[in-house]
């Protein structure tokens, strides 16, 4: 983990010629420093010499090894924690010593990109009540090649069981330049940067949060119902890697739902319910003492969760409605001419789907088969009932391909399904069919036949006037 703390200053032409020379540092897990493997990575570009402070601070445990090793770095500050605190209190302790005017915290497995900075401290000059977060690349794990973030630049959102979402930017937000920074409701995880004095106001993190986990949400929730504001970058790029693993031990009896709960209660007032009704799990957790939280909200005379849904995230309904619209069909999805059921057996991205013998009322049902899916508003097909569906959608990219499960993006594309009045379940993209082979089980994409039984498939329940609906838009 890491912070900077900086000062703003006006950036000259001759001073950005200056963010182009980076320093690079390998932070080396103290079990593989003989072998040379990086645990982390971090790269900052250098600053202009006598403008500005530029602190880091490692929270590290690596001890004589990393003290030898960073004291090449005369810029570099090591800050020890005497015990285990997590990701969100040793940022704290980072934050408590720093002196520069901007805090920035990133994480330590980032290479931070030419001219990544200034471009944040612009944003904070202008105001300096606005947190501002540089558009997050992507560095391979494996390789640690620096690829730019796919798609067009999109704002934080969430949906209702508290997971991080994307959407698009809202042509009302939308300036004639593209590089302008944006609004943006939920940052994407913990790289920002923000006023050092007003990061203070408002609190800091909530130091009830233990380890990791919901620090995103509580930290956009306060600064935009507090008075502040946030704005994604896109002039700023910092690289991070996505690790397929965590390299670390998380502590027994540590819940990432503890801490969502304890964001929930404190910030989002009767929407909590719409969280209940997702996790019901939720409602007999203890979020710990919210005294402290409580006070700090009635202080600062911070806005209601209603005003921020209806004044910031006044179009992340539209994706993540809190109340999910009916669905157009639900239950098992049996093959009319085999008699067979889908059965996805709880894959994950990339599982073919399969066809298997249906467990409807059967006493054989088992958690090795998953047969209920829902048709829902978005006109995808995903595993579970119309209250508790997975995060994954039948998926297929040609008018021949298999049909897997791939993550649930809500933008239809490849997942974008239509139950028609034949029994056939169509693939507006590749304009081709659900089908099947009974004698191997496989469901696969093919060419229409109004006449094939293969290609009928038969929900349990239906609900024919949303269907009407959905059927009425495709063919408009």
């Amino acid at each position: 983990m890491v912070i900077t703390a900086q000062t703003t200053s006006e950036v000259s032409r001759e001073e950005e010629q200056w963010y182009s020379r980076k320093t690079c540092v390998c932070l080396k897990n103290y079990q593989n420093l003989e072998q040379g493997k990086c645990f982390s990575t971090i790269c900052l570009n250098d600053r202009p010499p006598g403008k500005e402070k530029n602190e880091i601070f490692h929270p590290e445990h690596l001890k004589a090894h990393l003290e030898e090793y960073m004291s090449r770095f005369p810029k570099v500050r090591i800050v020890r924690t005497k015990k285990r605190e997590g990701l969100i209190r040793t940022r704290l302790l980072g934050a408590s010593v720093a002196r520069g005017e901007v805090l920035t915290f990133l994480d330590s497995h980032c290479e931070a990109n030419i001219n990544w900075l200034p471009p944040l401290l612009d944003q904070i000059a202008q105001n300096p009540k606005t947190i501002v977060c540089p558009m997050i690349d992507v560095i391979d794990h494996n390789h640690f090649g620096y690829e730019a973030q796919a798609g067009d630049a999109m704002r934080g959102a969430f949906d209702w069981e508290m997971y991080y979402k994307r959407i698009p930017i809202p042509s009302e937000l939308q300036g004639s330049d593209p590089s302008d920074p944006y609004e943006s409701p939920v940052m994407a995880g913990g790289l920002f940067a923000v006023n050092r004095q007003w990061f203070w106001e408002l609190g800091g993190y909530d130091t009830g949060l233990e380890i990791w986990g919901g620090e995103q949400f509580e930290i956009s929730f306060k600064v935009w119902m507090c008075g502040g504001s946030m704005y994604d970058v896109p002039c700023s790029r910092v690289g991070h890697i996505y690790r397929k693993y965590v390299p670390y031990k998380v502590p027994s009896g540590t819940s990432l739902a503890r801490n969502l709960k304890r964001v929930a209660e404190t910030w989002m007032d009767e929407y909590t319910e719409y969280i209940y009704q997702r996790r019901p799990e939720y409602r007999h957790l203890s979020t710990g003492d919210l005294t402290s939280q409580k006070e700090l909200r009635k202080h600062l005379k911070c806005k209601d969760f209603k005003w921020y849904m209806n004044t910031v995230a006044w179009d992340l309904p539209k994706y993540y409605p809190p109340v999910e619209p009916p669905p157009a069909a639900w239950g098992e999805i049996r093959n009319a001419a085999s008699g067979l059921c889908i059965d996805s057996k709880h894959g994950s991205t990339g599982t073919e789907l399969r066809l298997d013998a249906c467990l409807k009322e059967g006493a054989e049902r088992t958690w090795a088969h998953e047969q209920i899916f829902t048709f829902g508003w978005r006109e995808d097909i995903r595993p579970g009932d119309p209250l508790h569906t997975r995060k994954f959608c039948f998926d297929a990219i040609s008018q021949n391909s298999p049909i897997t499960l791939y993550d649930c993006h809500g933008m239809k594309g490849n997942q974008h399904w239509s139950y028609r009045k034949d029994k056939s379940l169509y693939h507006l993209v590749s304009n081709g069919c659900m089908d099947c082979s009974s004698g191997d089980k496989r469901i696969f994409m093919n060419k229409c036949d109004p006449e094939s039984e293969t290609q009928q498939w038969i929900f349990q329940k239906v609900n024919a006037t949303v269907l009407d609906k959905f059927n009425s838009g495709a063919s408009s």
